[in-house]
């Protein structure tokens, strides 16, 4: 897909961080934009920043764990603009949980909470949108958010890490199949290092009001402390150049791929996990 004015593009998680940059990257394409999240409202004063700004934004209440709300997305997004040409599967969350207990402490509710927004709310939007898109005989692109944590071996990120890997993994079986089907639309997944957002305080969003302690810079940045931390603005950027260069893999940072490769070293060489280093 390399041509985006007058064409319509789907964020969810829109109304903070990588989603809001992606939103606003759209925008600037002259893209209608529909913008799905949660936190309403944030969603409606990220909404009225880019009407503002001369946007035609439709901005959609919508939690990706429901089968039900993000179908009710897709049909008003069909419903308003008739075709939907580009797609970011982009809302995620973390347990601050993660941080602070062993793997075998977390609670069931962390899981499903995790995993109910990061990997089913991928499934969600592909199963949703994804048929009305091909049906549309139209250039389009799929992108899912993934993370370095899907990548790599380490201790603090459990549940998140697991959700990222599956969301890898799904966008490489949906790039094929997409590919084998001759489709006019096509997929890549996003898997950043450092972007500025608010994932840190995701609990605040959580069913049960749960009060986040997180925040500030993410928490493999203690280990890798002089990778810069990139923009929202600089992370869309880079998303819609490698849309146009149709890559599927999408990097923020060359420690993203050099640290995968540290862990495929020791997989070929059966050698046992070990945290990341530079």
């Amino acid at each position: 897909m390399k041509e985006f004015r007058d064409r319509v593009a789907v964020v969810t998680g829109a109304a903070s961080g990588i989603g809001r940059g992606l939103a606003a990257r759209c925008a600037r394409e002259g893209m209608k934009v529909v913008m799905a999240d949660i936190e309403e409202p944030a969603l409606r004063e990220a909404a009225g920043e880019l009407k503002k700004a001369g946007a035609e934004v439709l901005a959609v209440k919508t939690d990706v764990s429901s089968w039900e709300s993000v179908q009710a997305l897709a049909d008003a997004a069909f419903s308003a603009y008739r075709d939907v040409h580009l797609l970011f599967n982009n809302a995620g969350v973390n347990t601050n949980a993660s941080m602070r207990e062993p793997l075998w402490e977390h609670s069931l509710e962390d899981w499903d909470w995790v995993m109910g927004i990061n990997l089913r709310g991928v499934i969600h939007g592909i199963k949703a949108f994804l048929p009305r898109m091909l049906a549309q005989d139209m250039p389009g692109h799929v992108v899912n958010t993934a993370s370095m944590g899907g990548l790599i071996a380490e201790t603090k990120l459990v549940i998140y890490a697991v959700t990222k890997a599956a969301v890898i993994k799904l966008s490489e079986g949906l790039y094929l199949q997409l590919k084998e089907a001759n489709a006019r639309v096509s997929a890549s997944v996003y898997c950043p290092a450092f972007v500025s957002s608010q994932l840190g305080a995701a609990e605040r969003n959580r069913p049960g009001g749960i009060t986040s302690t997180g925040g500030g810079r993410p928490t493999l940045g203690l280990l890798f402390s002089d990778v810069p931390v990139i923009t929202p603005e600089q992370s869309a950027d880079i998303v819609f150049d490698a849309i146009r260069e149709e890559r599927f893999y999408i990097w923020t940072d060359p420690l993203v791929p050099r640290l995968f490769g540290q862990l495929s070293a020791n997989i070929l060489a059966s050698k046992n996990p070990e945290p990341p280093h530079k």
